[in-house]
């Protein structure tokens, strides 16, 4: 293969007579920081009205900034994360999400140890997208040399360090991505300048509405876990013993608020470790919302949880542990209402535990970090240790409380059902990052219907578990309960054939991970379909096909023209213009009776085979993927490398117009259509 300096003069010389679009132009610096310890600086300067996407991933279908490095291995190791300078985040409609991204400069700074002190330079790749408002180029890879050495010689060796890493599939080494959960929405958007901003470590707090709200609603479970068969009937036996056991009243009621403070102060405690964790690997946090394995361990425990508090078995702490600790709690004074309160704690673990584990895997799949952790901790310790000592400031309050019944485990099955409800949103967030279509918004969106229809049939009186006592009258209470509980059900129904569901959005996967996208409506005539060998349904049941050489086959077949669309996986105004133009009627009705549709994905990453793989003779760059093949493809064809671009072209792959890109205007896109098969 060509060496990297050829690639690039040939890649420039290129450029300049297409004039495809190259916003990026990345440069590098070494800063030796003593002790064989080195930062290694990249810096992307973008064109106006450019931008790149960070390292740090939501997940909302975007192509995070990626930095591979060669030949790390007994050579030199990663320090950290690979800082960022520049970040920014913005709301996007068609993710669906918050998108941290760059404009008008970029900065990466990566320390590194050296363990060969002969290291000359460091190889290494950023992968990133370039977008736009109208267009997204496909993935580029842009090769770094760090030279440790100064007076180091690179040449030819470079492309085939990478070309070997890539024929032989040997895995880089990936930098890890930091931990942005507390960037500012507009903190850094309109600098300049990298000296405007600080690191990214060094930017202020989200708005402190976020964990207010995490508070409130883990406040909310703390006085769920209250009124539990474990804990409910421990309130007025504690603060009888507070206010009884003391002839000084005062101290009495001292006391009580105590141990409801040491309760409050115990869940806090329980948050302190995962600041540790997080100071170690600042990005902990998002490996927890991110990877698919702990999203579905969670998915595990929450699931055993519900079966728990349906009554099925109780999950405790051990009696020795238990006992250790009441023992402890002999000792009198104020670290026996210490651990008096830590005896409650593990004592009801049977019930709080499931909702803690809520709290904890809620949050710790948030981006909040552990400062988060620690607010939702608090508030559910404030929930379930306050009310203690409240009744013993006001004991006169007990006389109110209702008596213990079986009112209680109704609450705990109730408790259930929402653990279990939840629990496959985590298993839904697998199956997202992993995109194994086991969990598609449909049959998300059916569970659900299932559990909370249950939850309202039982708590019509007509399902009865273990513990529910036989005689049990249906309280007011419960009955409006049980009516919200069916309103909501009835309320999720349309759903299933598309309906928005505004009122749960973010819990089900996104209209776009789904059986039918755009409704079941759409679906209605597709049995009558007949679909041709390499084709399938895409967007509002269009026939598609993904190859080049099998849709133009076809249309000669049919006597179409063919509409050739670049697009990408991960392209905004791709989808903009499928759900916006493409969805319209009458463009609608063009693109399913009039032309055949080839839809050309530039960002697709599966592999060719390895005898299909090739050198482009436009750019010198190794083909590997599929989407390399395809954005090669429209390179050397119309001198573009930007999505979304659209070609009609005849049978035989003759242009009959001039082609376009993004054309957000229907009449517009429509005109450019009609004039197309006017030829």
């Amino acid at each position: 293969m060509k060496n990297v300096w050829l690639v690039l003069l040939v890649s420039v010389g290129f450029l300049s007579s297409a004039q495809l679009s190259d916003p990026a132009s990345w440069s590098v610096e070494v800063n030796d920081l003593g002790d064989n310890t080195y930062e290694l600086v990249s810096t992307a300067q973008l064109d106006a009205g450019w931008h790149i996407y960070s390292q740090f991933s939501v997940g909302a279908g975007n192509i995070p900034t990626e930095f591979r490095f060669y030949e790390a291995d007994n050579r030199f190791e990663l320090l950290g994360a690979n800082q960022e300078i520049g970040t920014y985040k913005e709301y996007t409609e068609v993710f669906e999400a918050d998108v941290y991204q760059f404009k008008d400069f970029a900065v990466f700074k990566q320390k590194v140890q050296l363990l060969d002190t002969s290291v000359d330079y460091i190889l290494a790749e950023a992968i990133y997208q370039a977008c736009d408002d109208e267009r997204c180029l496909p993935p580029s890879p842009e090769v770094l040399i760090f030279k440790i050495n100064p007076e180091a010689v690179v040449g030819a060796e470079v492309a085939s360090i990478i070309d070997n890493y890539y024929d032989n599939d040997i895995e880089p080494l990936v930098a890890q991505a930091p931990d942005l959960s507390n960037l500012k929405e507009v903190e850094t958007k309109e600098k300049t300048t990298p000296t405007d901003v600080a690191l990214s470590d060094d930017i202020e707090k989200d708005n402190e509405n976020d964990l207010t709200t995490i508070f409130i609603l883990c406040l909310l479970a703390g006085f769920g876990a209250l009124l539990t068969p474990c804990v409910y009937p421990m309130i007025p036996m504690t603060v009888s013993f507070f206010t009884k056991q003391n002839e000084n009243n005062t101290k009495g009621k001292f006391q009580g608020i105590l141990y409801g403070f040491f309760i409050l102060l115990i869940y806090v405690l329980c948050s302190l470790p995962f600041h540790l964790f997080e100071s170690i690997s600042p990005d902990v946090f998002n490996e927890f919302s991110t990877n698919p394995y702990l999203n579905i361990f969670f998915f595990v425990i929450f699931v055993v949880f519900a079966i728990s508090f349906f009554g099925a078995f109780e999950i405790t702490m051990p009696n020795s542990l238990i006992n250790k600790v009441d023992k402890a709690s002999s000792v009198g004074g104020v670290i026996g209402i210490f651990f008096m309160a830590l005896t409650l704690v593990l004592v009801s673990f049977s019930c709080t535990g499931p909702v803690i584990g809520s709290v904890l895997g809620s949050v710790l799949s948030s981006d909040g970090g552990a400062t988060a952790l620690s607010v939702g901790l608090a508030g559910f310790g404030f929930g379930l240790g306050i009310p203690f000592a409240l009744f013993a400031l006001f004991p006169s309050w007990l006389t109110a409380l209702p008596k213990s019944g079986g009112w209680l485990n109704t609450v705990k099955v109730f408790l259930g059902f929402l653990e279990l409800a939840f629990a496959f949103k985590f298993l839904s967030n697998a199956d997202l990052v992993w995109q194994a279509g086991w969990l598609q918004r449909e049959l998300f969106i059916a569970i659900w219907i299932a559990i909370f229809g249950a939850l309202a049939i039982y708590l019509f009186g007509k399902i009865r578990l273990p513990h529910d006592d036989k005689d049990q009258s249906i309280s007011v209470s419960r009955l409006l309960l049980g009516i919200l509980s069916l309103c909501f059900t009835l309320y999720l129904i349309p759903g299933l054939w598309g309906a928005p569901l505004k009122l749960i959005s973010g819990f089900p996967p996104p209209m776009t991970y789904s059986e039918s996208p755009y409704g079941f409506s759409s679906n209605a005539n597709t049995a009558q379909i007949e679909i041709p060998d390499g084709a399938h349904l895409g967007v509002h049941d269009i026939i598609t096909f993904d190859d080049y050489e099998q849709g133009l086959a076809y249309a000669n077949e049919v006597g179409k023209p063919a509409l050739i669309d670049f697009t990408g996986w991960a392209c905004v105004n791709c989808r903009k213009m499928e759900e916006r133009v493409w969805g319209e009627p009458v463009i609608k009705d063009l693109l399913k009776n009039d032309f055949v549709l080839i839809s050309l994905y530039v960002d697709e990453r599966a592999d060719l085979e390895k005898e299909d793989q090739y050198v482009s003779e436009t750019t010198g760059k190794k083909i590997r993927t599929i989407g390399n093949k395809w954005s090669d493809f429209q390179i050397e064809r119309y001198q573009v490398n930007a999505q979304p671009f659209y070609a009609i072209v005849d049978q035989n792959g003759n242009d009959l117009v001039e082609p376009v890109g993004y054309t957000p205007d229907v009449e517009e896109y429509e005109n450019w259509l009609e004039s197309g098969l006017n030829k």
